[in-house]
């Protein structure tokens, strides 16, 4: 409540949030009334104040503001500054903020929509066919992260701004499908990775956690003795994951060259001595991933249908949905109920099975 009496206090305090600025005090005021009078005083003079201190914003100022507040603490911050720099590229880097509207958004959707170029091959590089993005890619790069901005911008920083009919630009993604590495994809698989990759990846299929998850994972989150793994997900949010007798293998010989844990080689002299281990970045591991991939003919396969091949192995294997669910760490059972079809079909044909046999014996 804005209007207080602390205890053992003979007089009133006043305690209302504006604009995101907290603001507290004593009235000085006996009696209620009085100290409700103060406190309206109050919040006139600090809108007033804010009046003042809040100045019309451009689209470049507020893509820096958010880089440094929001931004560049996200996980996948090299995505994030991709990602702003071309909004503020496409919106006009001294386009005020209050003049954004529906009619810019549609327009940035729509850009975003077209097909990449595609690139003949060049030097040691494969030619890449023209790529029309997935509306999931649309939505997170485009729609998401200027709804954060602008949002950002009105309850925090006081700007003025447009009301945006944001479910009207979203577009609709296909519900998540499950996809699953078959063996010989997996063989097939390994056979064209580099090797330097090979023990990340092989950890990712071991243990369904995901790109980034894979990527931070340092020497300092192991515990040996227990056998156990720290991993930080999305949100920041943190699970404990047991060391399988498979893990322990794959971790325990790997050379100890930097804080994370999974490193390559390098190959090029001017990023570093050749041969010289370093941690593996996101970028390098997509590209590399995605064209072991193609060479090894697999289709429709992505690094986090590894994530999905985890899963659907433990949950054949065990039937248990509880805990597949906490080893991806899933918050609500709902997200983990699109495996739950794994069960059904290995029912099914065991059901199929038992009836064919049985009409085998009954001939």
């Amino acid at each position: 409540m804005p209007i207080i009496k602390r205890p053992g206090s003979e007089t009133y305090s006043y305690d209302f949030t504006f604009k995101g600025i907290r603001y507290s005090g004593n009235t000085g005021c006996t009696t209620k009334r009085e100290a409700e009078r103060f406190e309206e005083e109050q919040r006139r003079k600090a809108k007033e104040q804010i009046a003042v201190e809040v100045r019309p914003m451009t689209m470049g100022g507020a893509v820096s503001r958010y880089w440094g507040e929001v931004g560049q603490h996200h996980a996948n911050s090299d995505t994030t500054l991709r990602t702003l720099a071309w909004l503020e590229k496409e919106i006009g880097k001294n386009k005020l903020i209050s003049e954004i509207r529906d009619a810019d958004i549609a327009r940035l959707v729509a850009k975003r929509r077209l097909p990449t170029p595609a690139r003949p091959a060049k030097d040691d590089k494969p030619a890449v066919p023209a790529k029309t993005p997935s509306a999931a890619t649309v939505n997170r790069s485009v729609t998401q992260p200027m709804r954060a901005l602008l949002t950002r911008a009105g309850d925090t920083w006081g700007q003025t701004v447009n009301k945006i009919k944001w479910p009207t630009h979203m577009l609709k993604e296909p519900q998540e499908r499950v996809r699953e590495l078959l063996p010989d994809e997996e063989k097939a698989l390994f056979a064209t990775l580099r090797a330097d990759y090979q023990p990340l990846v092989r950890f990712s299929l071991l243990t369904g956690c995901r790109m980034q998850e894979c990527l931070d994972l340092e020497w300092k989150h192991i515990d040996w003795h227990n056998r156990l793994m720290r991993v930080t997900g999305k949100g920041s949010k943190t699970r404990s994951i047991p060391m399988s007798d498979d893990v322990f293998a794959l971790l325990r010989p790997l050379p100890r060259a930097a804080d994370r844990i999974f490193t390559y080689a390098s190959k090029r002299a001017d990023n570093a001595p050749r041969g010289q281990l370093l941690p593996i970045e996101r970028e390098g591991l997509k590209s590399i991933f995605e064209r072991a991939v193609k060479k090894a003919g697999i289709e429709d396969f992505s690094f986090h249908d590894l994530r999905h091949t985890c899963a659907t192995r433990l949950l054949r294997a065990t039937g248990n949905l509880r805990l597949v669910k906490d080893l991806l760490g899933h918050e609500d059972m709902a997200t983990t109920l699109k495996y739950a079809h794994i069960t059904t079909d290995d029912l099914r044909d065991a059901m199929n099975a038992t009836a064919k046999a049985q009409g085998s014996r009954t001939a």
